[in-house]
C-alpha cells in the first residue's frame, strides 16, 4: 500500500492548483497523491470543456506567487474594464483597470488551456504522483489516517484526504458530509460568440428580469457567454436555431458590440448555492467547488475557490514545519476558521446581487438603479464591489 502525506480527490482547476501550492509552499516535503477520473485535452472532461473562467487580478497575482502565472499568461485575455447594467432602466457603472491603476482587473482563460498547463506542471513535481485516469470509489478513517481504494483497485494511505471533486463531490456524499442548498430557479447557457465590433478587453455584466447576461473578451476575438435565465427558457435557447438564438441574445444585451455574428456550442448548467456546513472533517478539508458551488454572477466561484486552497496550503505547510499532524482536528479547524469570513462575504455578496437584481418589482428595481448611479458618481461607494471583483481580499 503506497502512503502519501495528502491525496487530492480531483485534479481540475482546485485540485491541481493544491496540489501544486502545497509542493511549493512546503518545498516538496509533502508526499502528495493526486486522483483525476479524466486528462485535461479529453473533449468531455467536465472540468475543462468549452467553458472559460475569469480569473480576478487578486487571482493571477496569487499564481505568480506560486511560479505558476507565467506559463499561464500567454492564455489569457485581460480585462481592462467592466461594464455592469440594468435591462430597460438609465442605472449603469463601469470598474477600469487605468483607473484603479493596474494593468488589467482580470484576465479570461479557457480552462481547456489552463489543465493542460498545471498537468503538466504536476507532471514536472517530484513530490507529486497523478492517478490519472482513476477515482475514489471508498474511503475508510482510522483515528490516525485515511485509506482511499481507488477504482483501478489500489489502496492508498494519507494523512489527510482533500475533496477537490467538484459541486457534486463523490468523496462528499461517501462520507456523508452534511450541505445546504439554495436553488437560485435559474439555468445558465454558456457559449462562445463572435461580435462585429472588437471587445477591446471589456466585459459586460448586464441584469435581465430573468437572470444576469455576461460577455467576458476572449482571445481570436470572441466573448465568453454566461446567459441565466428561467429553466423553461433555457430548454428553448437550447433548441433555437443559431439564427434565432442570436437575435434572442442581442434583444437582451443590446448593441454595444454591434451585431452578434456567430455563437460555438452551447452547455447548460442548473444553477444553485451548494455549499457544506463545515469545510473539514476528521481527517478531511474541502475546497474548491466541493466546498461551494456559487452562482457565477460576479464571477466569485473559482477566485473564492482559489482562496480556500492558497489558506490550505499555507496551513498545512506551517502544520508541516512544526513537526505537526497535518490531518489532525485541531489543523483543519484551524483552515476553516480562516476561511470563514470570506466564505461568508462572498456568499451574502453573490446571492444577494442575484435575488437583487433578478426581478421585476418596481421598489427594488428603483433602488438598485439608484445604487448603480451612485456608484458611478462615488468611487468610496463602489469600492467594495471593486474589491470582490478584483480578488483583493487576502487569504487569511
Amino acid at each position: 500500500m503506497k502512503a502519501y502525506d495528502i491525496v487530492i480527490a480531483g485534479g481540475a482547476m482546485a485540485g491541481a492548483t493544491a496540489a501544486l501550492a502545497l509542493d511549493t509552499l512546503s518545498r516538496g516535503t509533502l508526499r502528495i497523491a493526486v486522483v483525476e477520473a479524466m486528462l485535461p485535452d479529453h473533449g468531455d472532461h467536465p472540468g475543462y470543456d468549452a467553458r472559460s473562467i475569469a480569473l480576478a487580478e487578486g487571482s493571477c497575482a496569487a499564481f505568480a506567487k506560486l511560479g505558476l502565472w507565467e506559463a499561464l499568461a500567454p492564455f489569457g485575455t485581460p480585462i481592462q474594464h467592466i461594464h455592469v447594467s440594468d435591462r430597460g432602466h438609465a442605472g449603469q457603472t463601469r470598474i477600469d483597470a487605468s483607473s484603479l491603476g493596474v494593468p488589467y482587473l482580470g484576465q479570461v482563460i479557457e480552462l481547456a488551456d489552463a489543465g493542460a498547463v498545471l498537468h503538466q506542471k504536476l507532471k514536472n513535481r517530484e513530490a507529486i504522483d497523478v492517478f490519472c485516469p482513476d477515482a475514489v470509489v471508498a474511503i475508510t478513517r482510522s483515528p490516525d489516517a485515511v485509506t482511499v481504494t481507488l477504482k483501478q483497485g489500489q489502496p492508498i494511505v494519507a494523512s489527510l484526504l482533500v475533496a477537490a471533486d467538484g459541486g457534486r463531490s463523490p468523496c462528499c456524499a461517501q462520507l456523508n458530509i452534511p450541505r445546504q442548498q439554495h436553488d437560485f430557479g435559474q439555468v445558465a447557457v454558456i457559449a462562445n460568440v463572435s461580435t462585429a465590433l472588437p471587445h477591446q478587453g471589456q466585459a459586460f455584466e448586464r441584469f435581465t428580469q430573468t437572470g444576469p447576461v455576461a460577455l467576458l473578451p476572449m482571445s481570436q476575438g470572441r466573448c465568453s457567454l454566461v446567459w441565466c435565465v428561467a429553466p423553461s427558457e433555457a430548454q428553448q435557447l437550447m433548441e433555437a436555431s443559431d439564427s434565432v438564438f442570436l437575435q434572442r441574445l442581442q434583444q437582451v444585451f443590446g448593441w454595444r458590440l454591434g451585431r452578434l455574428l456567430y455563437v460555438g456550442e452551447r452547455h447548460i448548467y442548473p444553477l444553485a448555492l451548494n455549499q457544506v456546513v463545515r469545510p473539514v472533517s476528521h481527517r478531511v478539508a474541502v475546497v474548491g467547488n466541493a466546498a461551494q458551488s456559487l452562482h457565477p454572477i460576479a464571477g466569485q466561484g473559482f477566485n473564492l475557490g482559489l482562496r480556500d486552497v492558497i489558506t490550505l496550503a499555507d496551513t498545512l505547510s506551517a502544520a508541516a514545519e512544526q513537526g505537526d499532524d497535518i490531518g489532525a482536528m485541531p489543523i483543519l479547524m484551524d483552515y476553516a476558521k480562516r476561511r470563514t469570513s470570506d466564505r461568508d462575504s462572498t456568499v451574502a455578496l453573490t446571492s444577494g446581487l442575484v435575488h437583487l437584481f433578478s426581478n421585476d418589482s418596481m421598489l427594488l428595481a428603483g433602488a438598485r438603479n439608484a445604487g448603480l448611479g451612485v456608484m458611478s458618481a462615488l468611487e468610496r461607494v463602489k469600492q467594495p464591489l471593486v474589491q470582490r471583483t478584483m480578488g483583493w481580499v487576502e487569504p487569511r
